[in-house]
């Protein structure tokens, strides 16, 4: 599920996986196979890489069961805290997806962006907390082991990490180093960590049909003059 390679069928919270089956982002080089919402017909596991927000929705119902605790109050304690952050963070989840956890509380799972309501209230000072968080190796907050992972390439969409953009050749991102990785979300926004600048960088509301030109010339900047 990491990978966006899971190929998970079933309903989370109503919502079937089926309709964003066959979808198209911005930012996956491949063509679109076929209409959105179509019947595709399921691959094995970790052979076939589609985004699908219904999927990441289970994931993190996964992941609420795993912790047995809020995904908003795991969040919160154990990252944007430790690294001074937190002002006004909220995740809320859908009005209908209250779960029973095994100590009896009955709690919400939240969804994993915005597609269909929902989703993330967080600062960009928070985000930049967290892209620095990514470029430091984890500092301490987060396992140096698991950042690394984030930045491996799946392997049949090496554009991908593990729910991280990648720029591999330099073609997804054009402008931007090689060694560069996204956080990508709804409405143009951007966490750009560029270890080989040792910088990150924060864009939001960024419109879509600029964001090549933005990159390229943020990227320019950071490189520097050449000899």
């Amino acid at each position: 599920m990491l990978t966006q390679t899971s190929e998970w069928e079933g309903e989370c919270f109503g919502l079937p996986d089926t309709v964003d089956r066959w979808r198209k982002v911005a930012n996956d080089p491949r063509p679109a196979g076929g209409p959105k919402g179509g019947a595709r017909p399921l691959q094995p596991p970790g052979s076939y890489w589609e985004y699908n927000d219904v999927r990441i929705n289970q994931l993190a119902l996964a992941l609420l069961h795993l912790f047995q605790r809020p995904l908003p109050e795991v969040f919160l304690a154990e990252l944007l805290r430790p690294l001074g952050g937190g002002e006004g963070f909220a995740w809320r989840g859908y009005d209908d997806a209250w779960v029973t956890l095994a100590d009896g509380r009955h709690v919400q799972s939240v969804p994993g962006g915005t597609h269909w309501g929902a989703g993330v209230s967080i600062s960009a000072r928070d985000q930049a907390r967290i892209g620095q968080l990514m470029l430091g190796g984890g500092q301490g907050v987060m396992p140096a082991t698991w950042i690394e992972r984030m930045q491996q390439p799946c392997p049949i969409a090496p554009f991908y990490g593990r729910l991280v953009w990648l720029n591999p050749d330099g073609r997804s991102f054009p402008g931007a180093s090689a060694r560069s990785y996204f956080l990508l979300g709804a409405g143009g926004h951007h966490v750009w960590i560029d270890p080989e600048n040792d910088c990150v960088t924060v864009l939001r509301w960024l419109d879509a049909a600029a964001a090549p030109e933005v990159i390229r010339r943020l990227g320019a900047a950071l490189a520097g003059p050449r000899d």
